[in-house]
């Protein structure tokens, strides 16, 4: 049993606080949901714990089991069992998703069993095997790009992973494919998931343990499952206010396009 814990987490950019102390535990094969309007701080917060550079950390920990995170470049991140699907997954001209995956110390040594691990994952998740010799994400569409997050995972199997808003760019027959991909991770590896999402949709076949409901950079609501469903009757005024169109905080200059 593994637990990712945060303590206290504060970050800011250019002297700008965007993250206000953020606590939370995941443990394996739990899911933890965090819902919020946009500029609330969530895909900063998947940024500093994945190591991002360019915020400024200004308190607290990071932590897999006993390792601090905090400090540690994203590689040795990763390497100790950290894993981000991102919102806007990077192209990596001229490197092969087979090389990429190949490289990693996170897999096999045994070229021709991480491929077979490659195909069996991507024929889970509808995912065409010609892209694997492909350089990474390039050409791909978004859903495509998704999909080939998920495959990465199923082939790394980390400790804990962070999706940032994965179910953007899926249509509803992709998104149940990934989505239960996962699921299943959770019970087979015991990977612990931090899902960050905006909608429920995503909680139909990936099912969360605990909601939590982030704003104003930082947590201000946990709840189960059914926290989402109010979440998406209700919307987010008991939390911010009726005014939720515009950031609560500061804008984070070094976030994807449209989500701080």
């Amino acid at each position: 049993m593994s637990e990712l814990v945060i303590e206290d987490l504060r970050a800011a950019v250019h002297g700008k606080v965007i993250l206000e102390g953020v606590d939370l535990v995941v443990r394996s094969g739990e899911v933890h949901a965090i819902m919020g309007p946009n500029g609330s701080g969530k895909s900063t917060l998947s940024h500093v714990i994945a190591g991002r550079p360019g915020y400024e950390v200004l308190g607290g920990s990071v932590r897999i089991d006993d390792i601090e995170l905090l400090g540690l470049p994203a590689w040795q991140r990763a390497e100790a069992g950290l894993f981000l699907a991102m919102q806007y997954p990077t192209e990596v001209p001229g490197v092969a998703m087979r090389d990429m995956l190949t490289a990693s110390r996170a897999t096999s040594s045994d070229p021709d069993e991480i491929y077979e691990l490659m195909q069996a994952e991507a024929g889970r998740i509808g995912f065409d095997e010609k892209f694997l010799e492909r350089p990474v994400n390039v050409d791909l569409s978004g859903g495509e790009k998704k999909r080939n997050e998920t495959l990465q995972l199923g082939v790394l199997k980390p400790k804990f992973a962070i999706l940032d808003e994965l179910d953007s760019g899926l249509d509803v027959d992709a998104l149940r494919m990934v989505s239960h991909r996962i699921e299943e991770e959770t019970s087979q590896s015991g990977v612990g998931v931090i899902a960050i999402t905006h909608y429920s949709r995503l909680f139909e076949q990936l099912h969360p343990d605990v909601v939590h409901i982030f704003a104003k950079g930082r947590i201000l609501e946990t709840g189960g499952p059914q926290l989402a469903d109010e979440l998406e009757e209700s919307g987010y005024e008991r939390w911010v206010g009726t005014h939720v169109s515009q950031p609560a905080m500061a804008s984070d200059p070094f976030a994807d396009p449209l989500e701080p």
